[in-house]
């Protein structure tokens, strides 16, 4: 490993902020009933309540509703086949969108050992009309949905900080669908998850990335890393830095990264990962990005260290059209990449991978995944993410799902780690960043905008931290007979084996240069 350099960004038109301090928590705080936690490392949730969700909903009786009424009103009138086809296909659809409003409206929740403080709606919110303060007081919570349309379009404001707020959501709003919801998901998500053509990928890629490099380092910071960090100890709160110094050393750890590797990482963002890993370890990285933005952020941030053109580049260009090396790549990572590949593409994108990997290569893939035992909040969070955050992304699903992709296109797991809090983690710190910028976002983006984000980076803070959203790192090989695995065994870490790993080399690099080594200079 080469002398342990900096990985802060390029020269900008903009100036990165330290990450404000936490808020204090408010009087709102109180016993509810259930053990909560006070790591320093996360904001910790006031009110770990669980919601109505999947135990209630009964899939055999929705898909006998969706046949049997077709089937019934086709016997009343005499009709055959094709009278029962015409029926399904203009009733299915307002069937289906009834069950969703009535099942949402009427399941208990999973548990109601949290116990909700009982405050009326307007302890909360501040509505801007007449008709929505009527219509949402007291006990009559506003649905989730409706509420983040009417805050987007400034027709309600949170009375203090949005993510403490957001904390004791269960206390004023429901979470049961709403006709925006189910017309968007009909309308909007499922046609676009069916064609996920190339065309769109690079619309929304390029729309969402190249909004501006200010936009993104406004919450994420000098490093201009968009994926999770990782926490290395939860008795403090380490620097959003620290957190993805971390992540940085354990993906480069466990794929055992050497010098003169040619490395693959597939939706490369800034182009960071890239930097650590030429300057650190003296790979060979292609950075594969269709952000222009990132491509020119990467490059720059790369040749000013001194890393030539020749070692690591960043390349703007579909992820379909990567060149292939003679000898193919050593390594490949893709960290929150594929999940912009979508479902239907999922099998041939692994399928790409595999076959740009050596046999003895390793495959590193970071990915967001969903619970399966779902609760309808995060049905709705996932809808709010897909329409304004990252539209196209639809590959976030259960493990299960991913696993069984990755075994299919010929890989065999090696490791799996569960990142889901240490995303809540830099969530937090990211959420701090942007509300600390805010006049900036404001006056260059506007008022929308900059509540969209908020939103986003509150909410998701609380969803990876209970559960609701996650994210996995795999660490993977091709299972094929000529795979020496025994070769993999002294890098088969977890994140802690991993990021100690990283701290010893660092240390022996300090020892036999006559340096004093510091974990923290990266």
């Amino acid at each position: 490993m080469s002398k342990p350099t900096s990985v802060t960004g390029s020269e900008s038109e903009f100036e990165f902020i330290e990450t404000p301090k936490a808020t204090p928590p408010s009087e709102m705080v109180e016993d509810c009933g259930v053990r909560t936690t006070t790591s320093p490392a996360i904001a910790n949730a006031p009110l770990p309540a669980d919601g109505p969700g999947s135990d209630s909903f009964n899939n055999k009786i929705l898909f006998s509703v969706l046949g049997g009424v077709p089937f019934w009103l086709t016997w009343k009138v005499g009709g055959g086949l094709k009278t029962f086809l015409f029926f399904a296909l203009i009733l299915d659809l307002p069937l289906l969108a009834a069950w969703w409003l009535v099942i949402s409206s009427i399941s208990p929740r999973k548990t109601d050992k949290a116990k909700f403080p009982g405050r009326p709606v307007e302890y909360y919110l501040d509505f801007k009309k007449d008709a929505d303060k009527a219509k949402y007081r007291g006990s009559n919570k506003i649905p989730m949905e409706t509420f983040y349309e009417m805050y987007f379009d400034g027709d309600v404001e949170f009375k203090g900080d949005a993510l403490e707020i957001l904390e004791y959501r269960h206390d004023w709003a429901s979470f049961r669908f709403t006709v925006g919801l189910i017309k968007y998901f009909l309308l909007g998500m499922i046609p676009e998850l069916i064609m996920h053509t190339r065309s769109q990928d690079e619309e929304q890629v390029r729309g969402h990335y190249d909004r501006g490099d200010d936009f993104y380092g406004w919450f994420l910071g000098p490093r201009m890393i968009y994926t999770s960090g990782v926490i290395s100890d939860p008795e403090k709160e380490e620097t959003l830095e620290q957190l993805q110094d971390n992540k940085l050393a354990i993906v480069c750890e466990k794929i055992e990264l050497k010098k003169d590797e040619r490395l693959l990482d597939l939706g490369c963002g800034w182009g960071t990962l890239a930097r650590f890993a030429s300057e650190n370890y003296g790979a060979k990285v292609t950075g594969i990005t269709l952000g222009r933005n990132q491509t020119a952020w990467g490059n720059s941030a790369m040749r000013k260290v001194g890393i030539p053109e020749d070692q690591s580049k960043i390349l703007c260009m579909d992820y379909r059209d990567t060149p292939i090396p003679e000898g193919r790549y050593n390594k490949i990572t893709c960290l929150e990449m594929a999940e912009h590949v979508g479902v239907r593409h999922f099998s041939t994108f692994l399928s790409q991978v595999y076959n740009m990997l050596e046999d003895d290569g390793v495959f590193f893939l970071q990915i967001a995944g969903l619970r399966k035992a779902w609760q309808y909040e995060d049905l709705i969070w996932g809808l709010f993410m897909n329409k304004y955050v990252f539209p196209g992304a639809d590959a976030s699903t259960p493990l299960g799902w991913v696993v069984d992709k990755l075994e299919g296109a010929g890989f065999e797991i090696k490791h799996i780690d569960t990142i889901g809090v240490h995303y809540s983690a830099t969530l937090w710190r990211w959420y701090r960043n942007w509300m600390g910028n805010r006049d900036k976002v404001e006056a260059k983006y506007g008022k929308r905008w900059f509540r969209i984000w908020e939103y986003f980076l509150a909410s998701s803070t609380i969803t990876s931290r209970q559960g609701g959203a996650t994210c996995f790192q795999i660490t993977l090989v091709k299972n094929i007979n000529s795979t020496h695995r025994i070769d993999g065994v002294p890098s088969q870490f977890n994140l802690n084996g991993a990021l100690d790993n990283f701290k010893a080399d660092l240390a022996a690099w300090g020892a036999k240069n006559n340096v004093t080594s510091s974990t923290d200079m990266f």
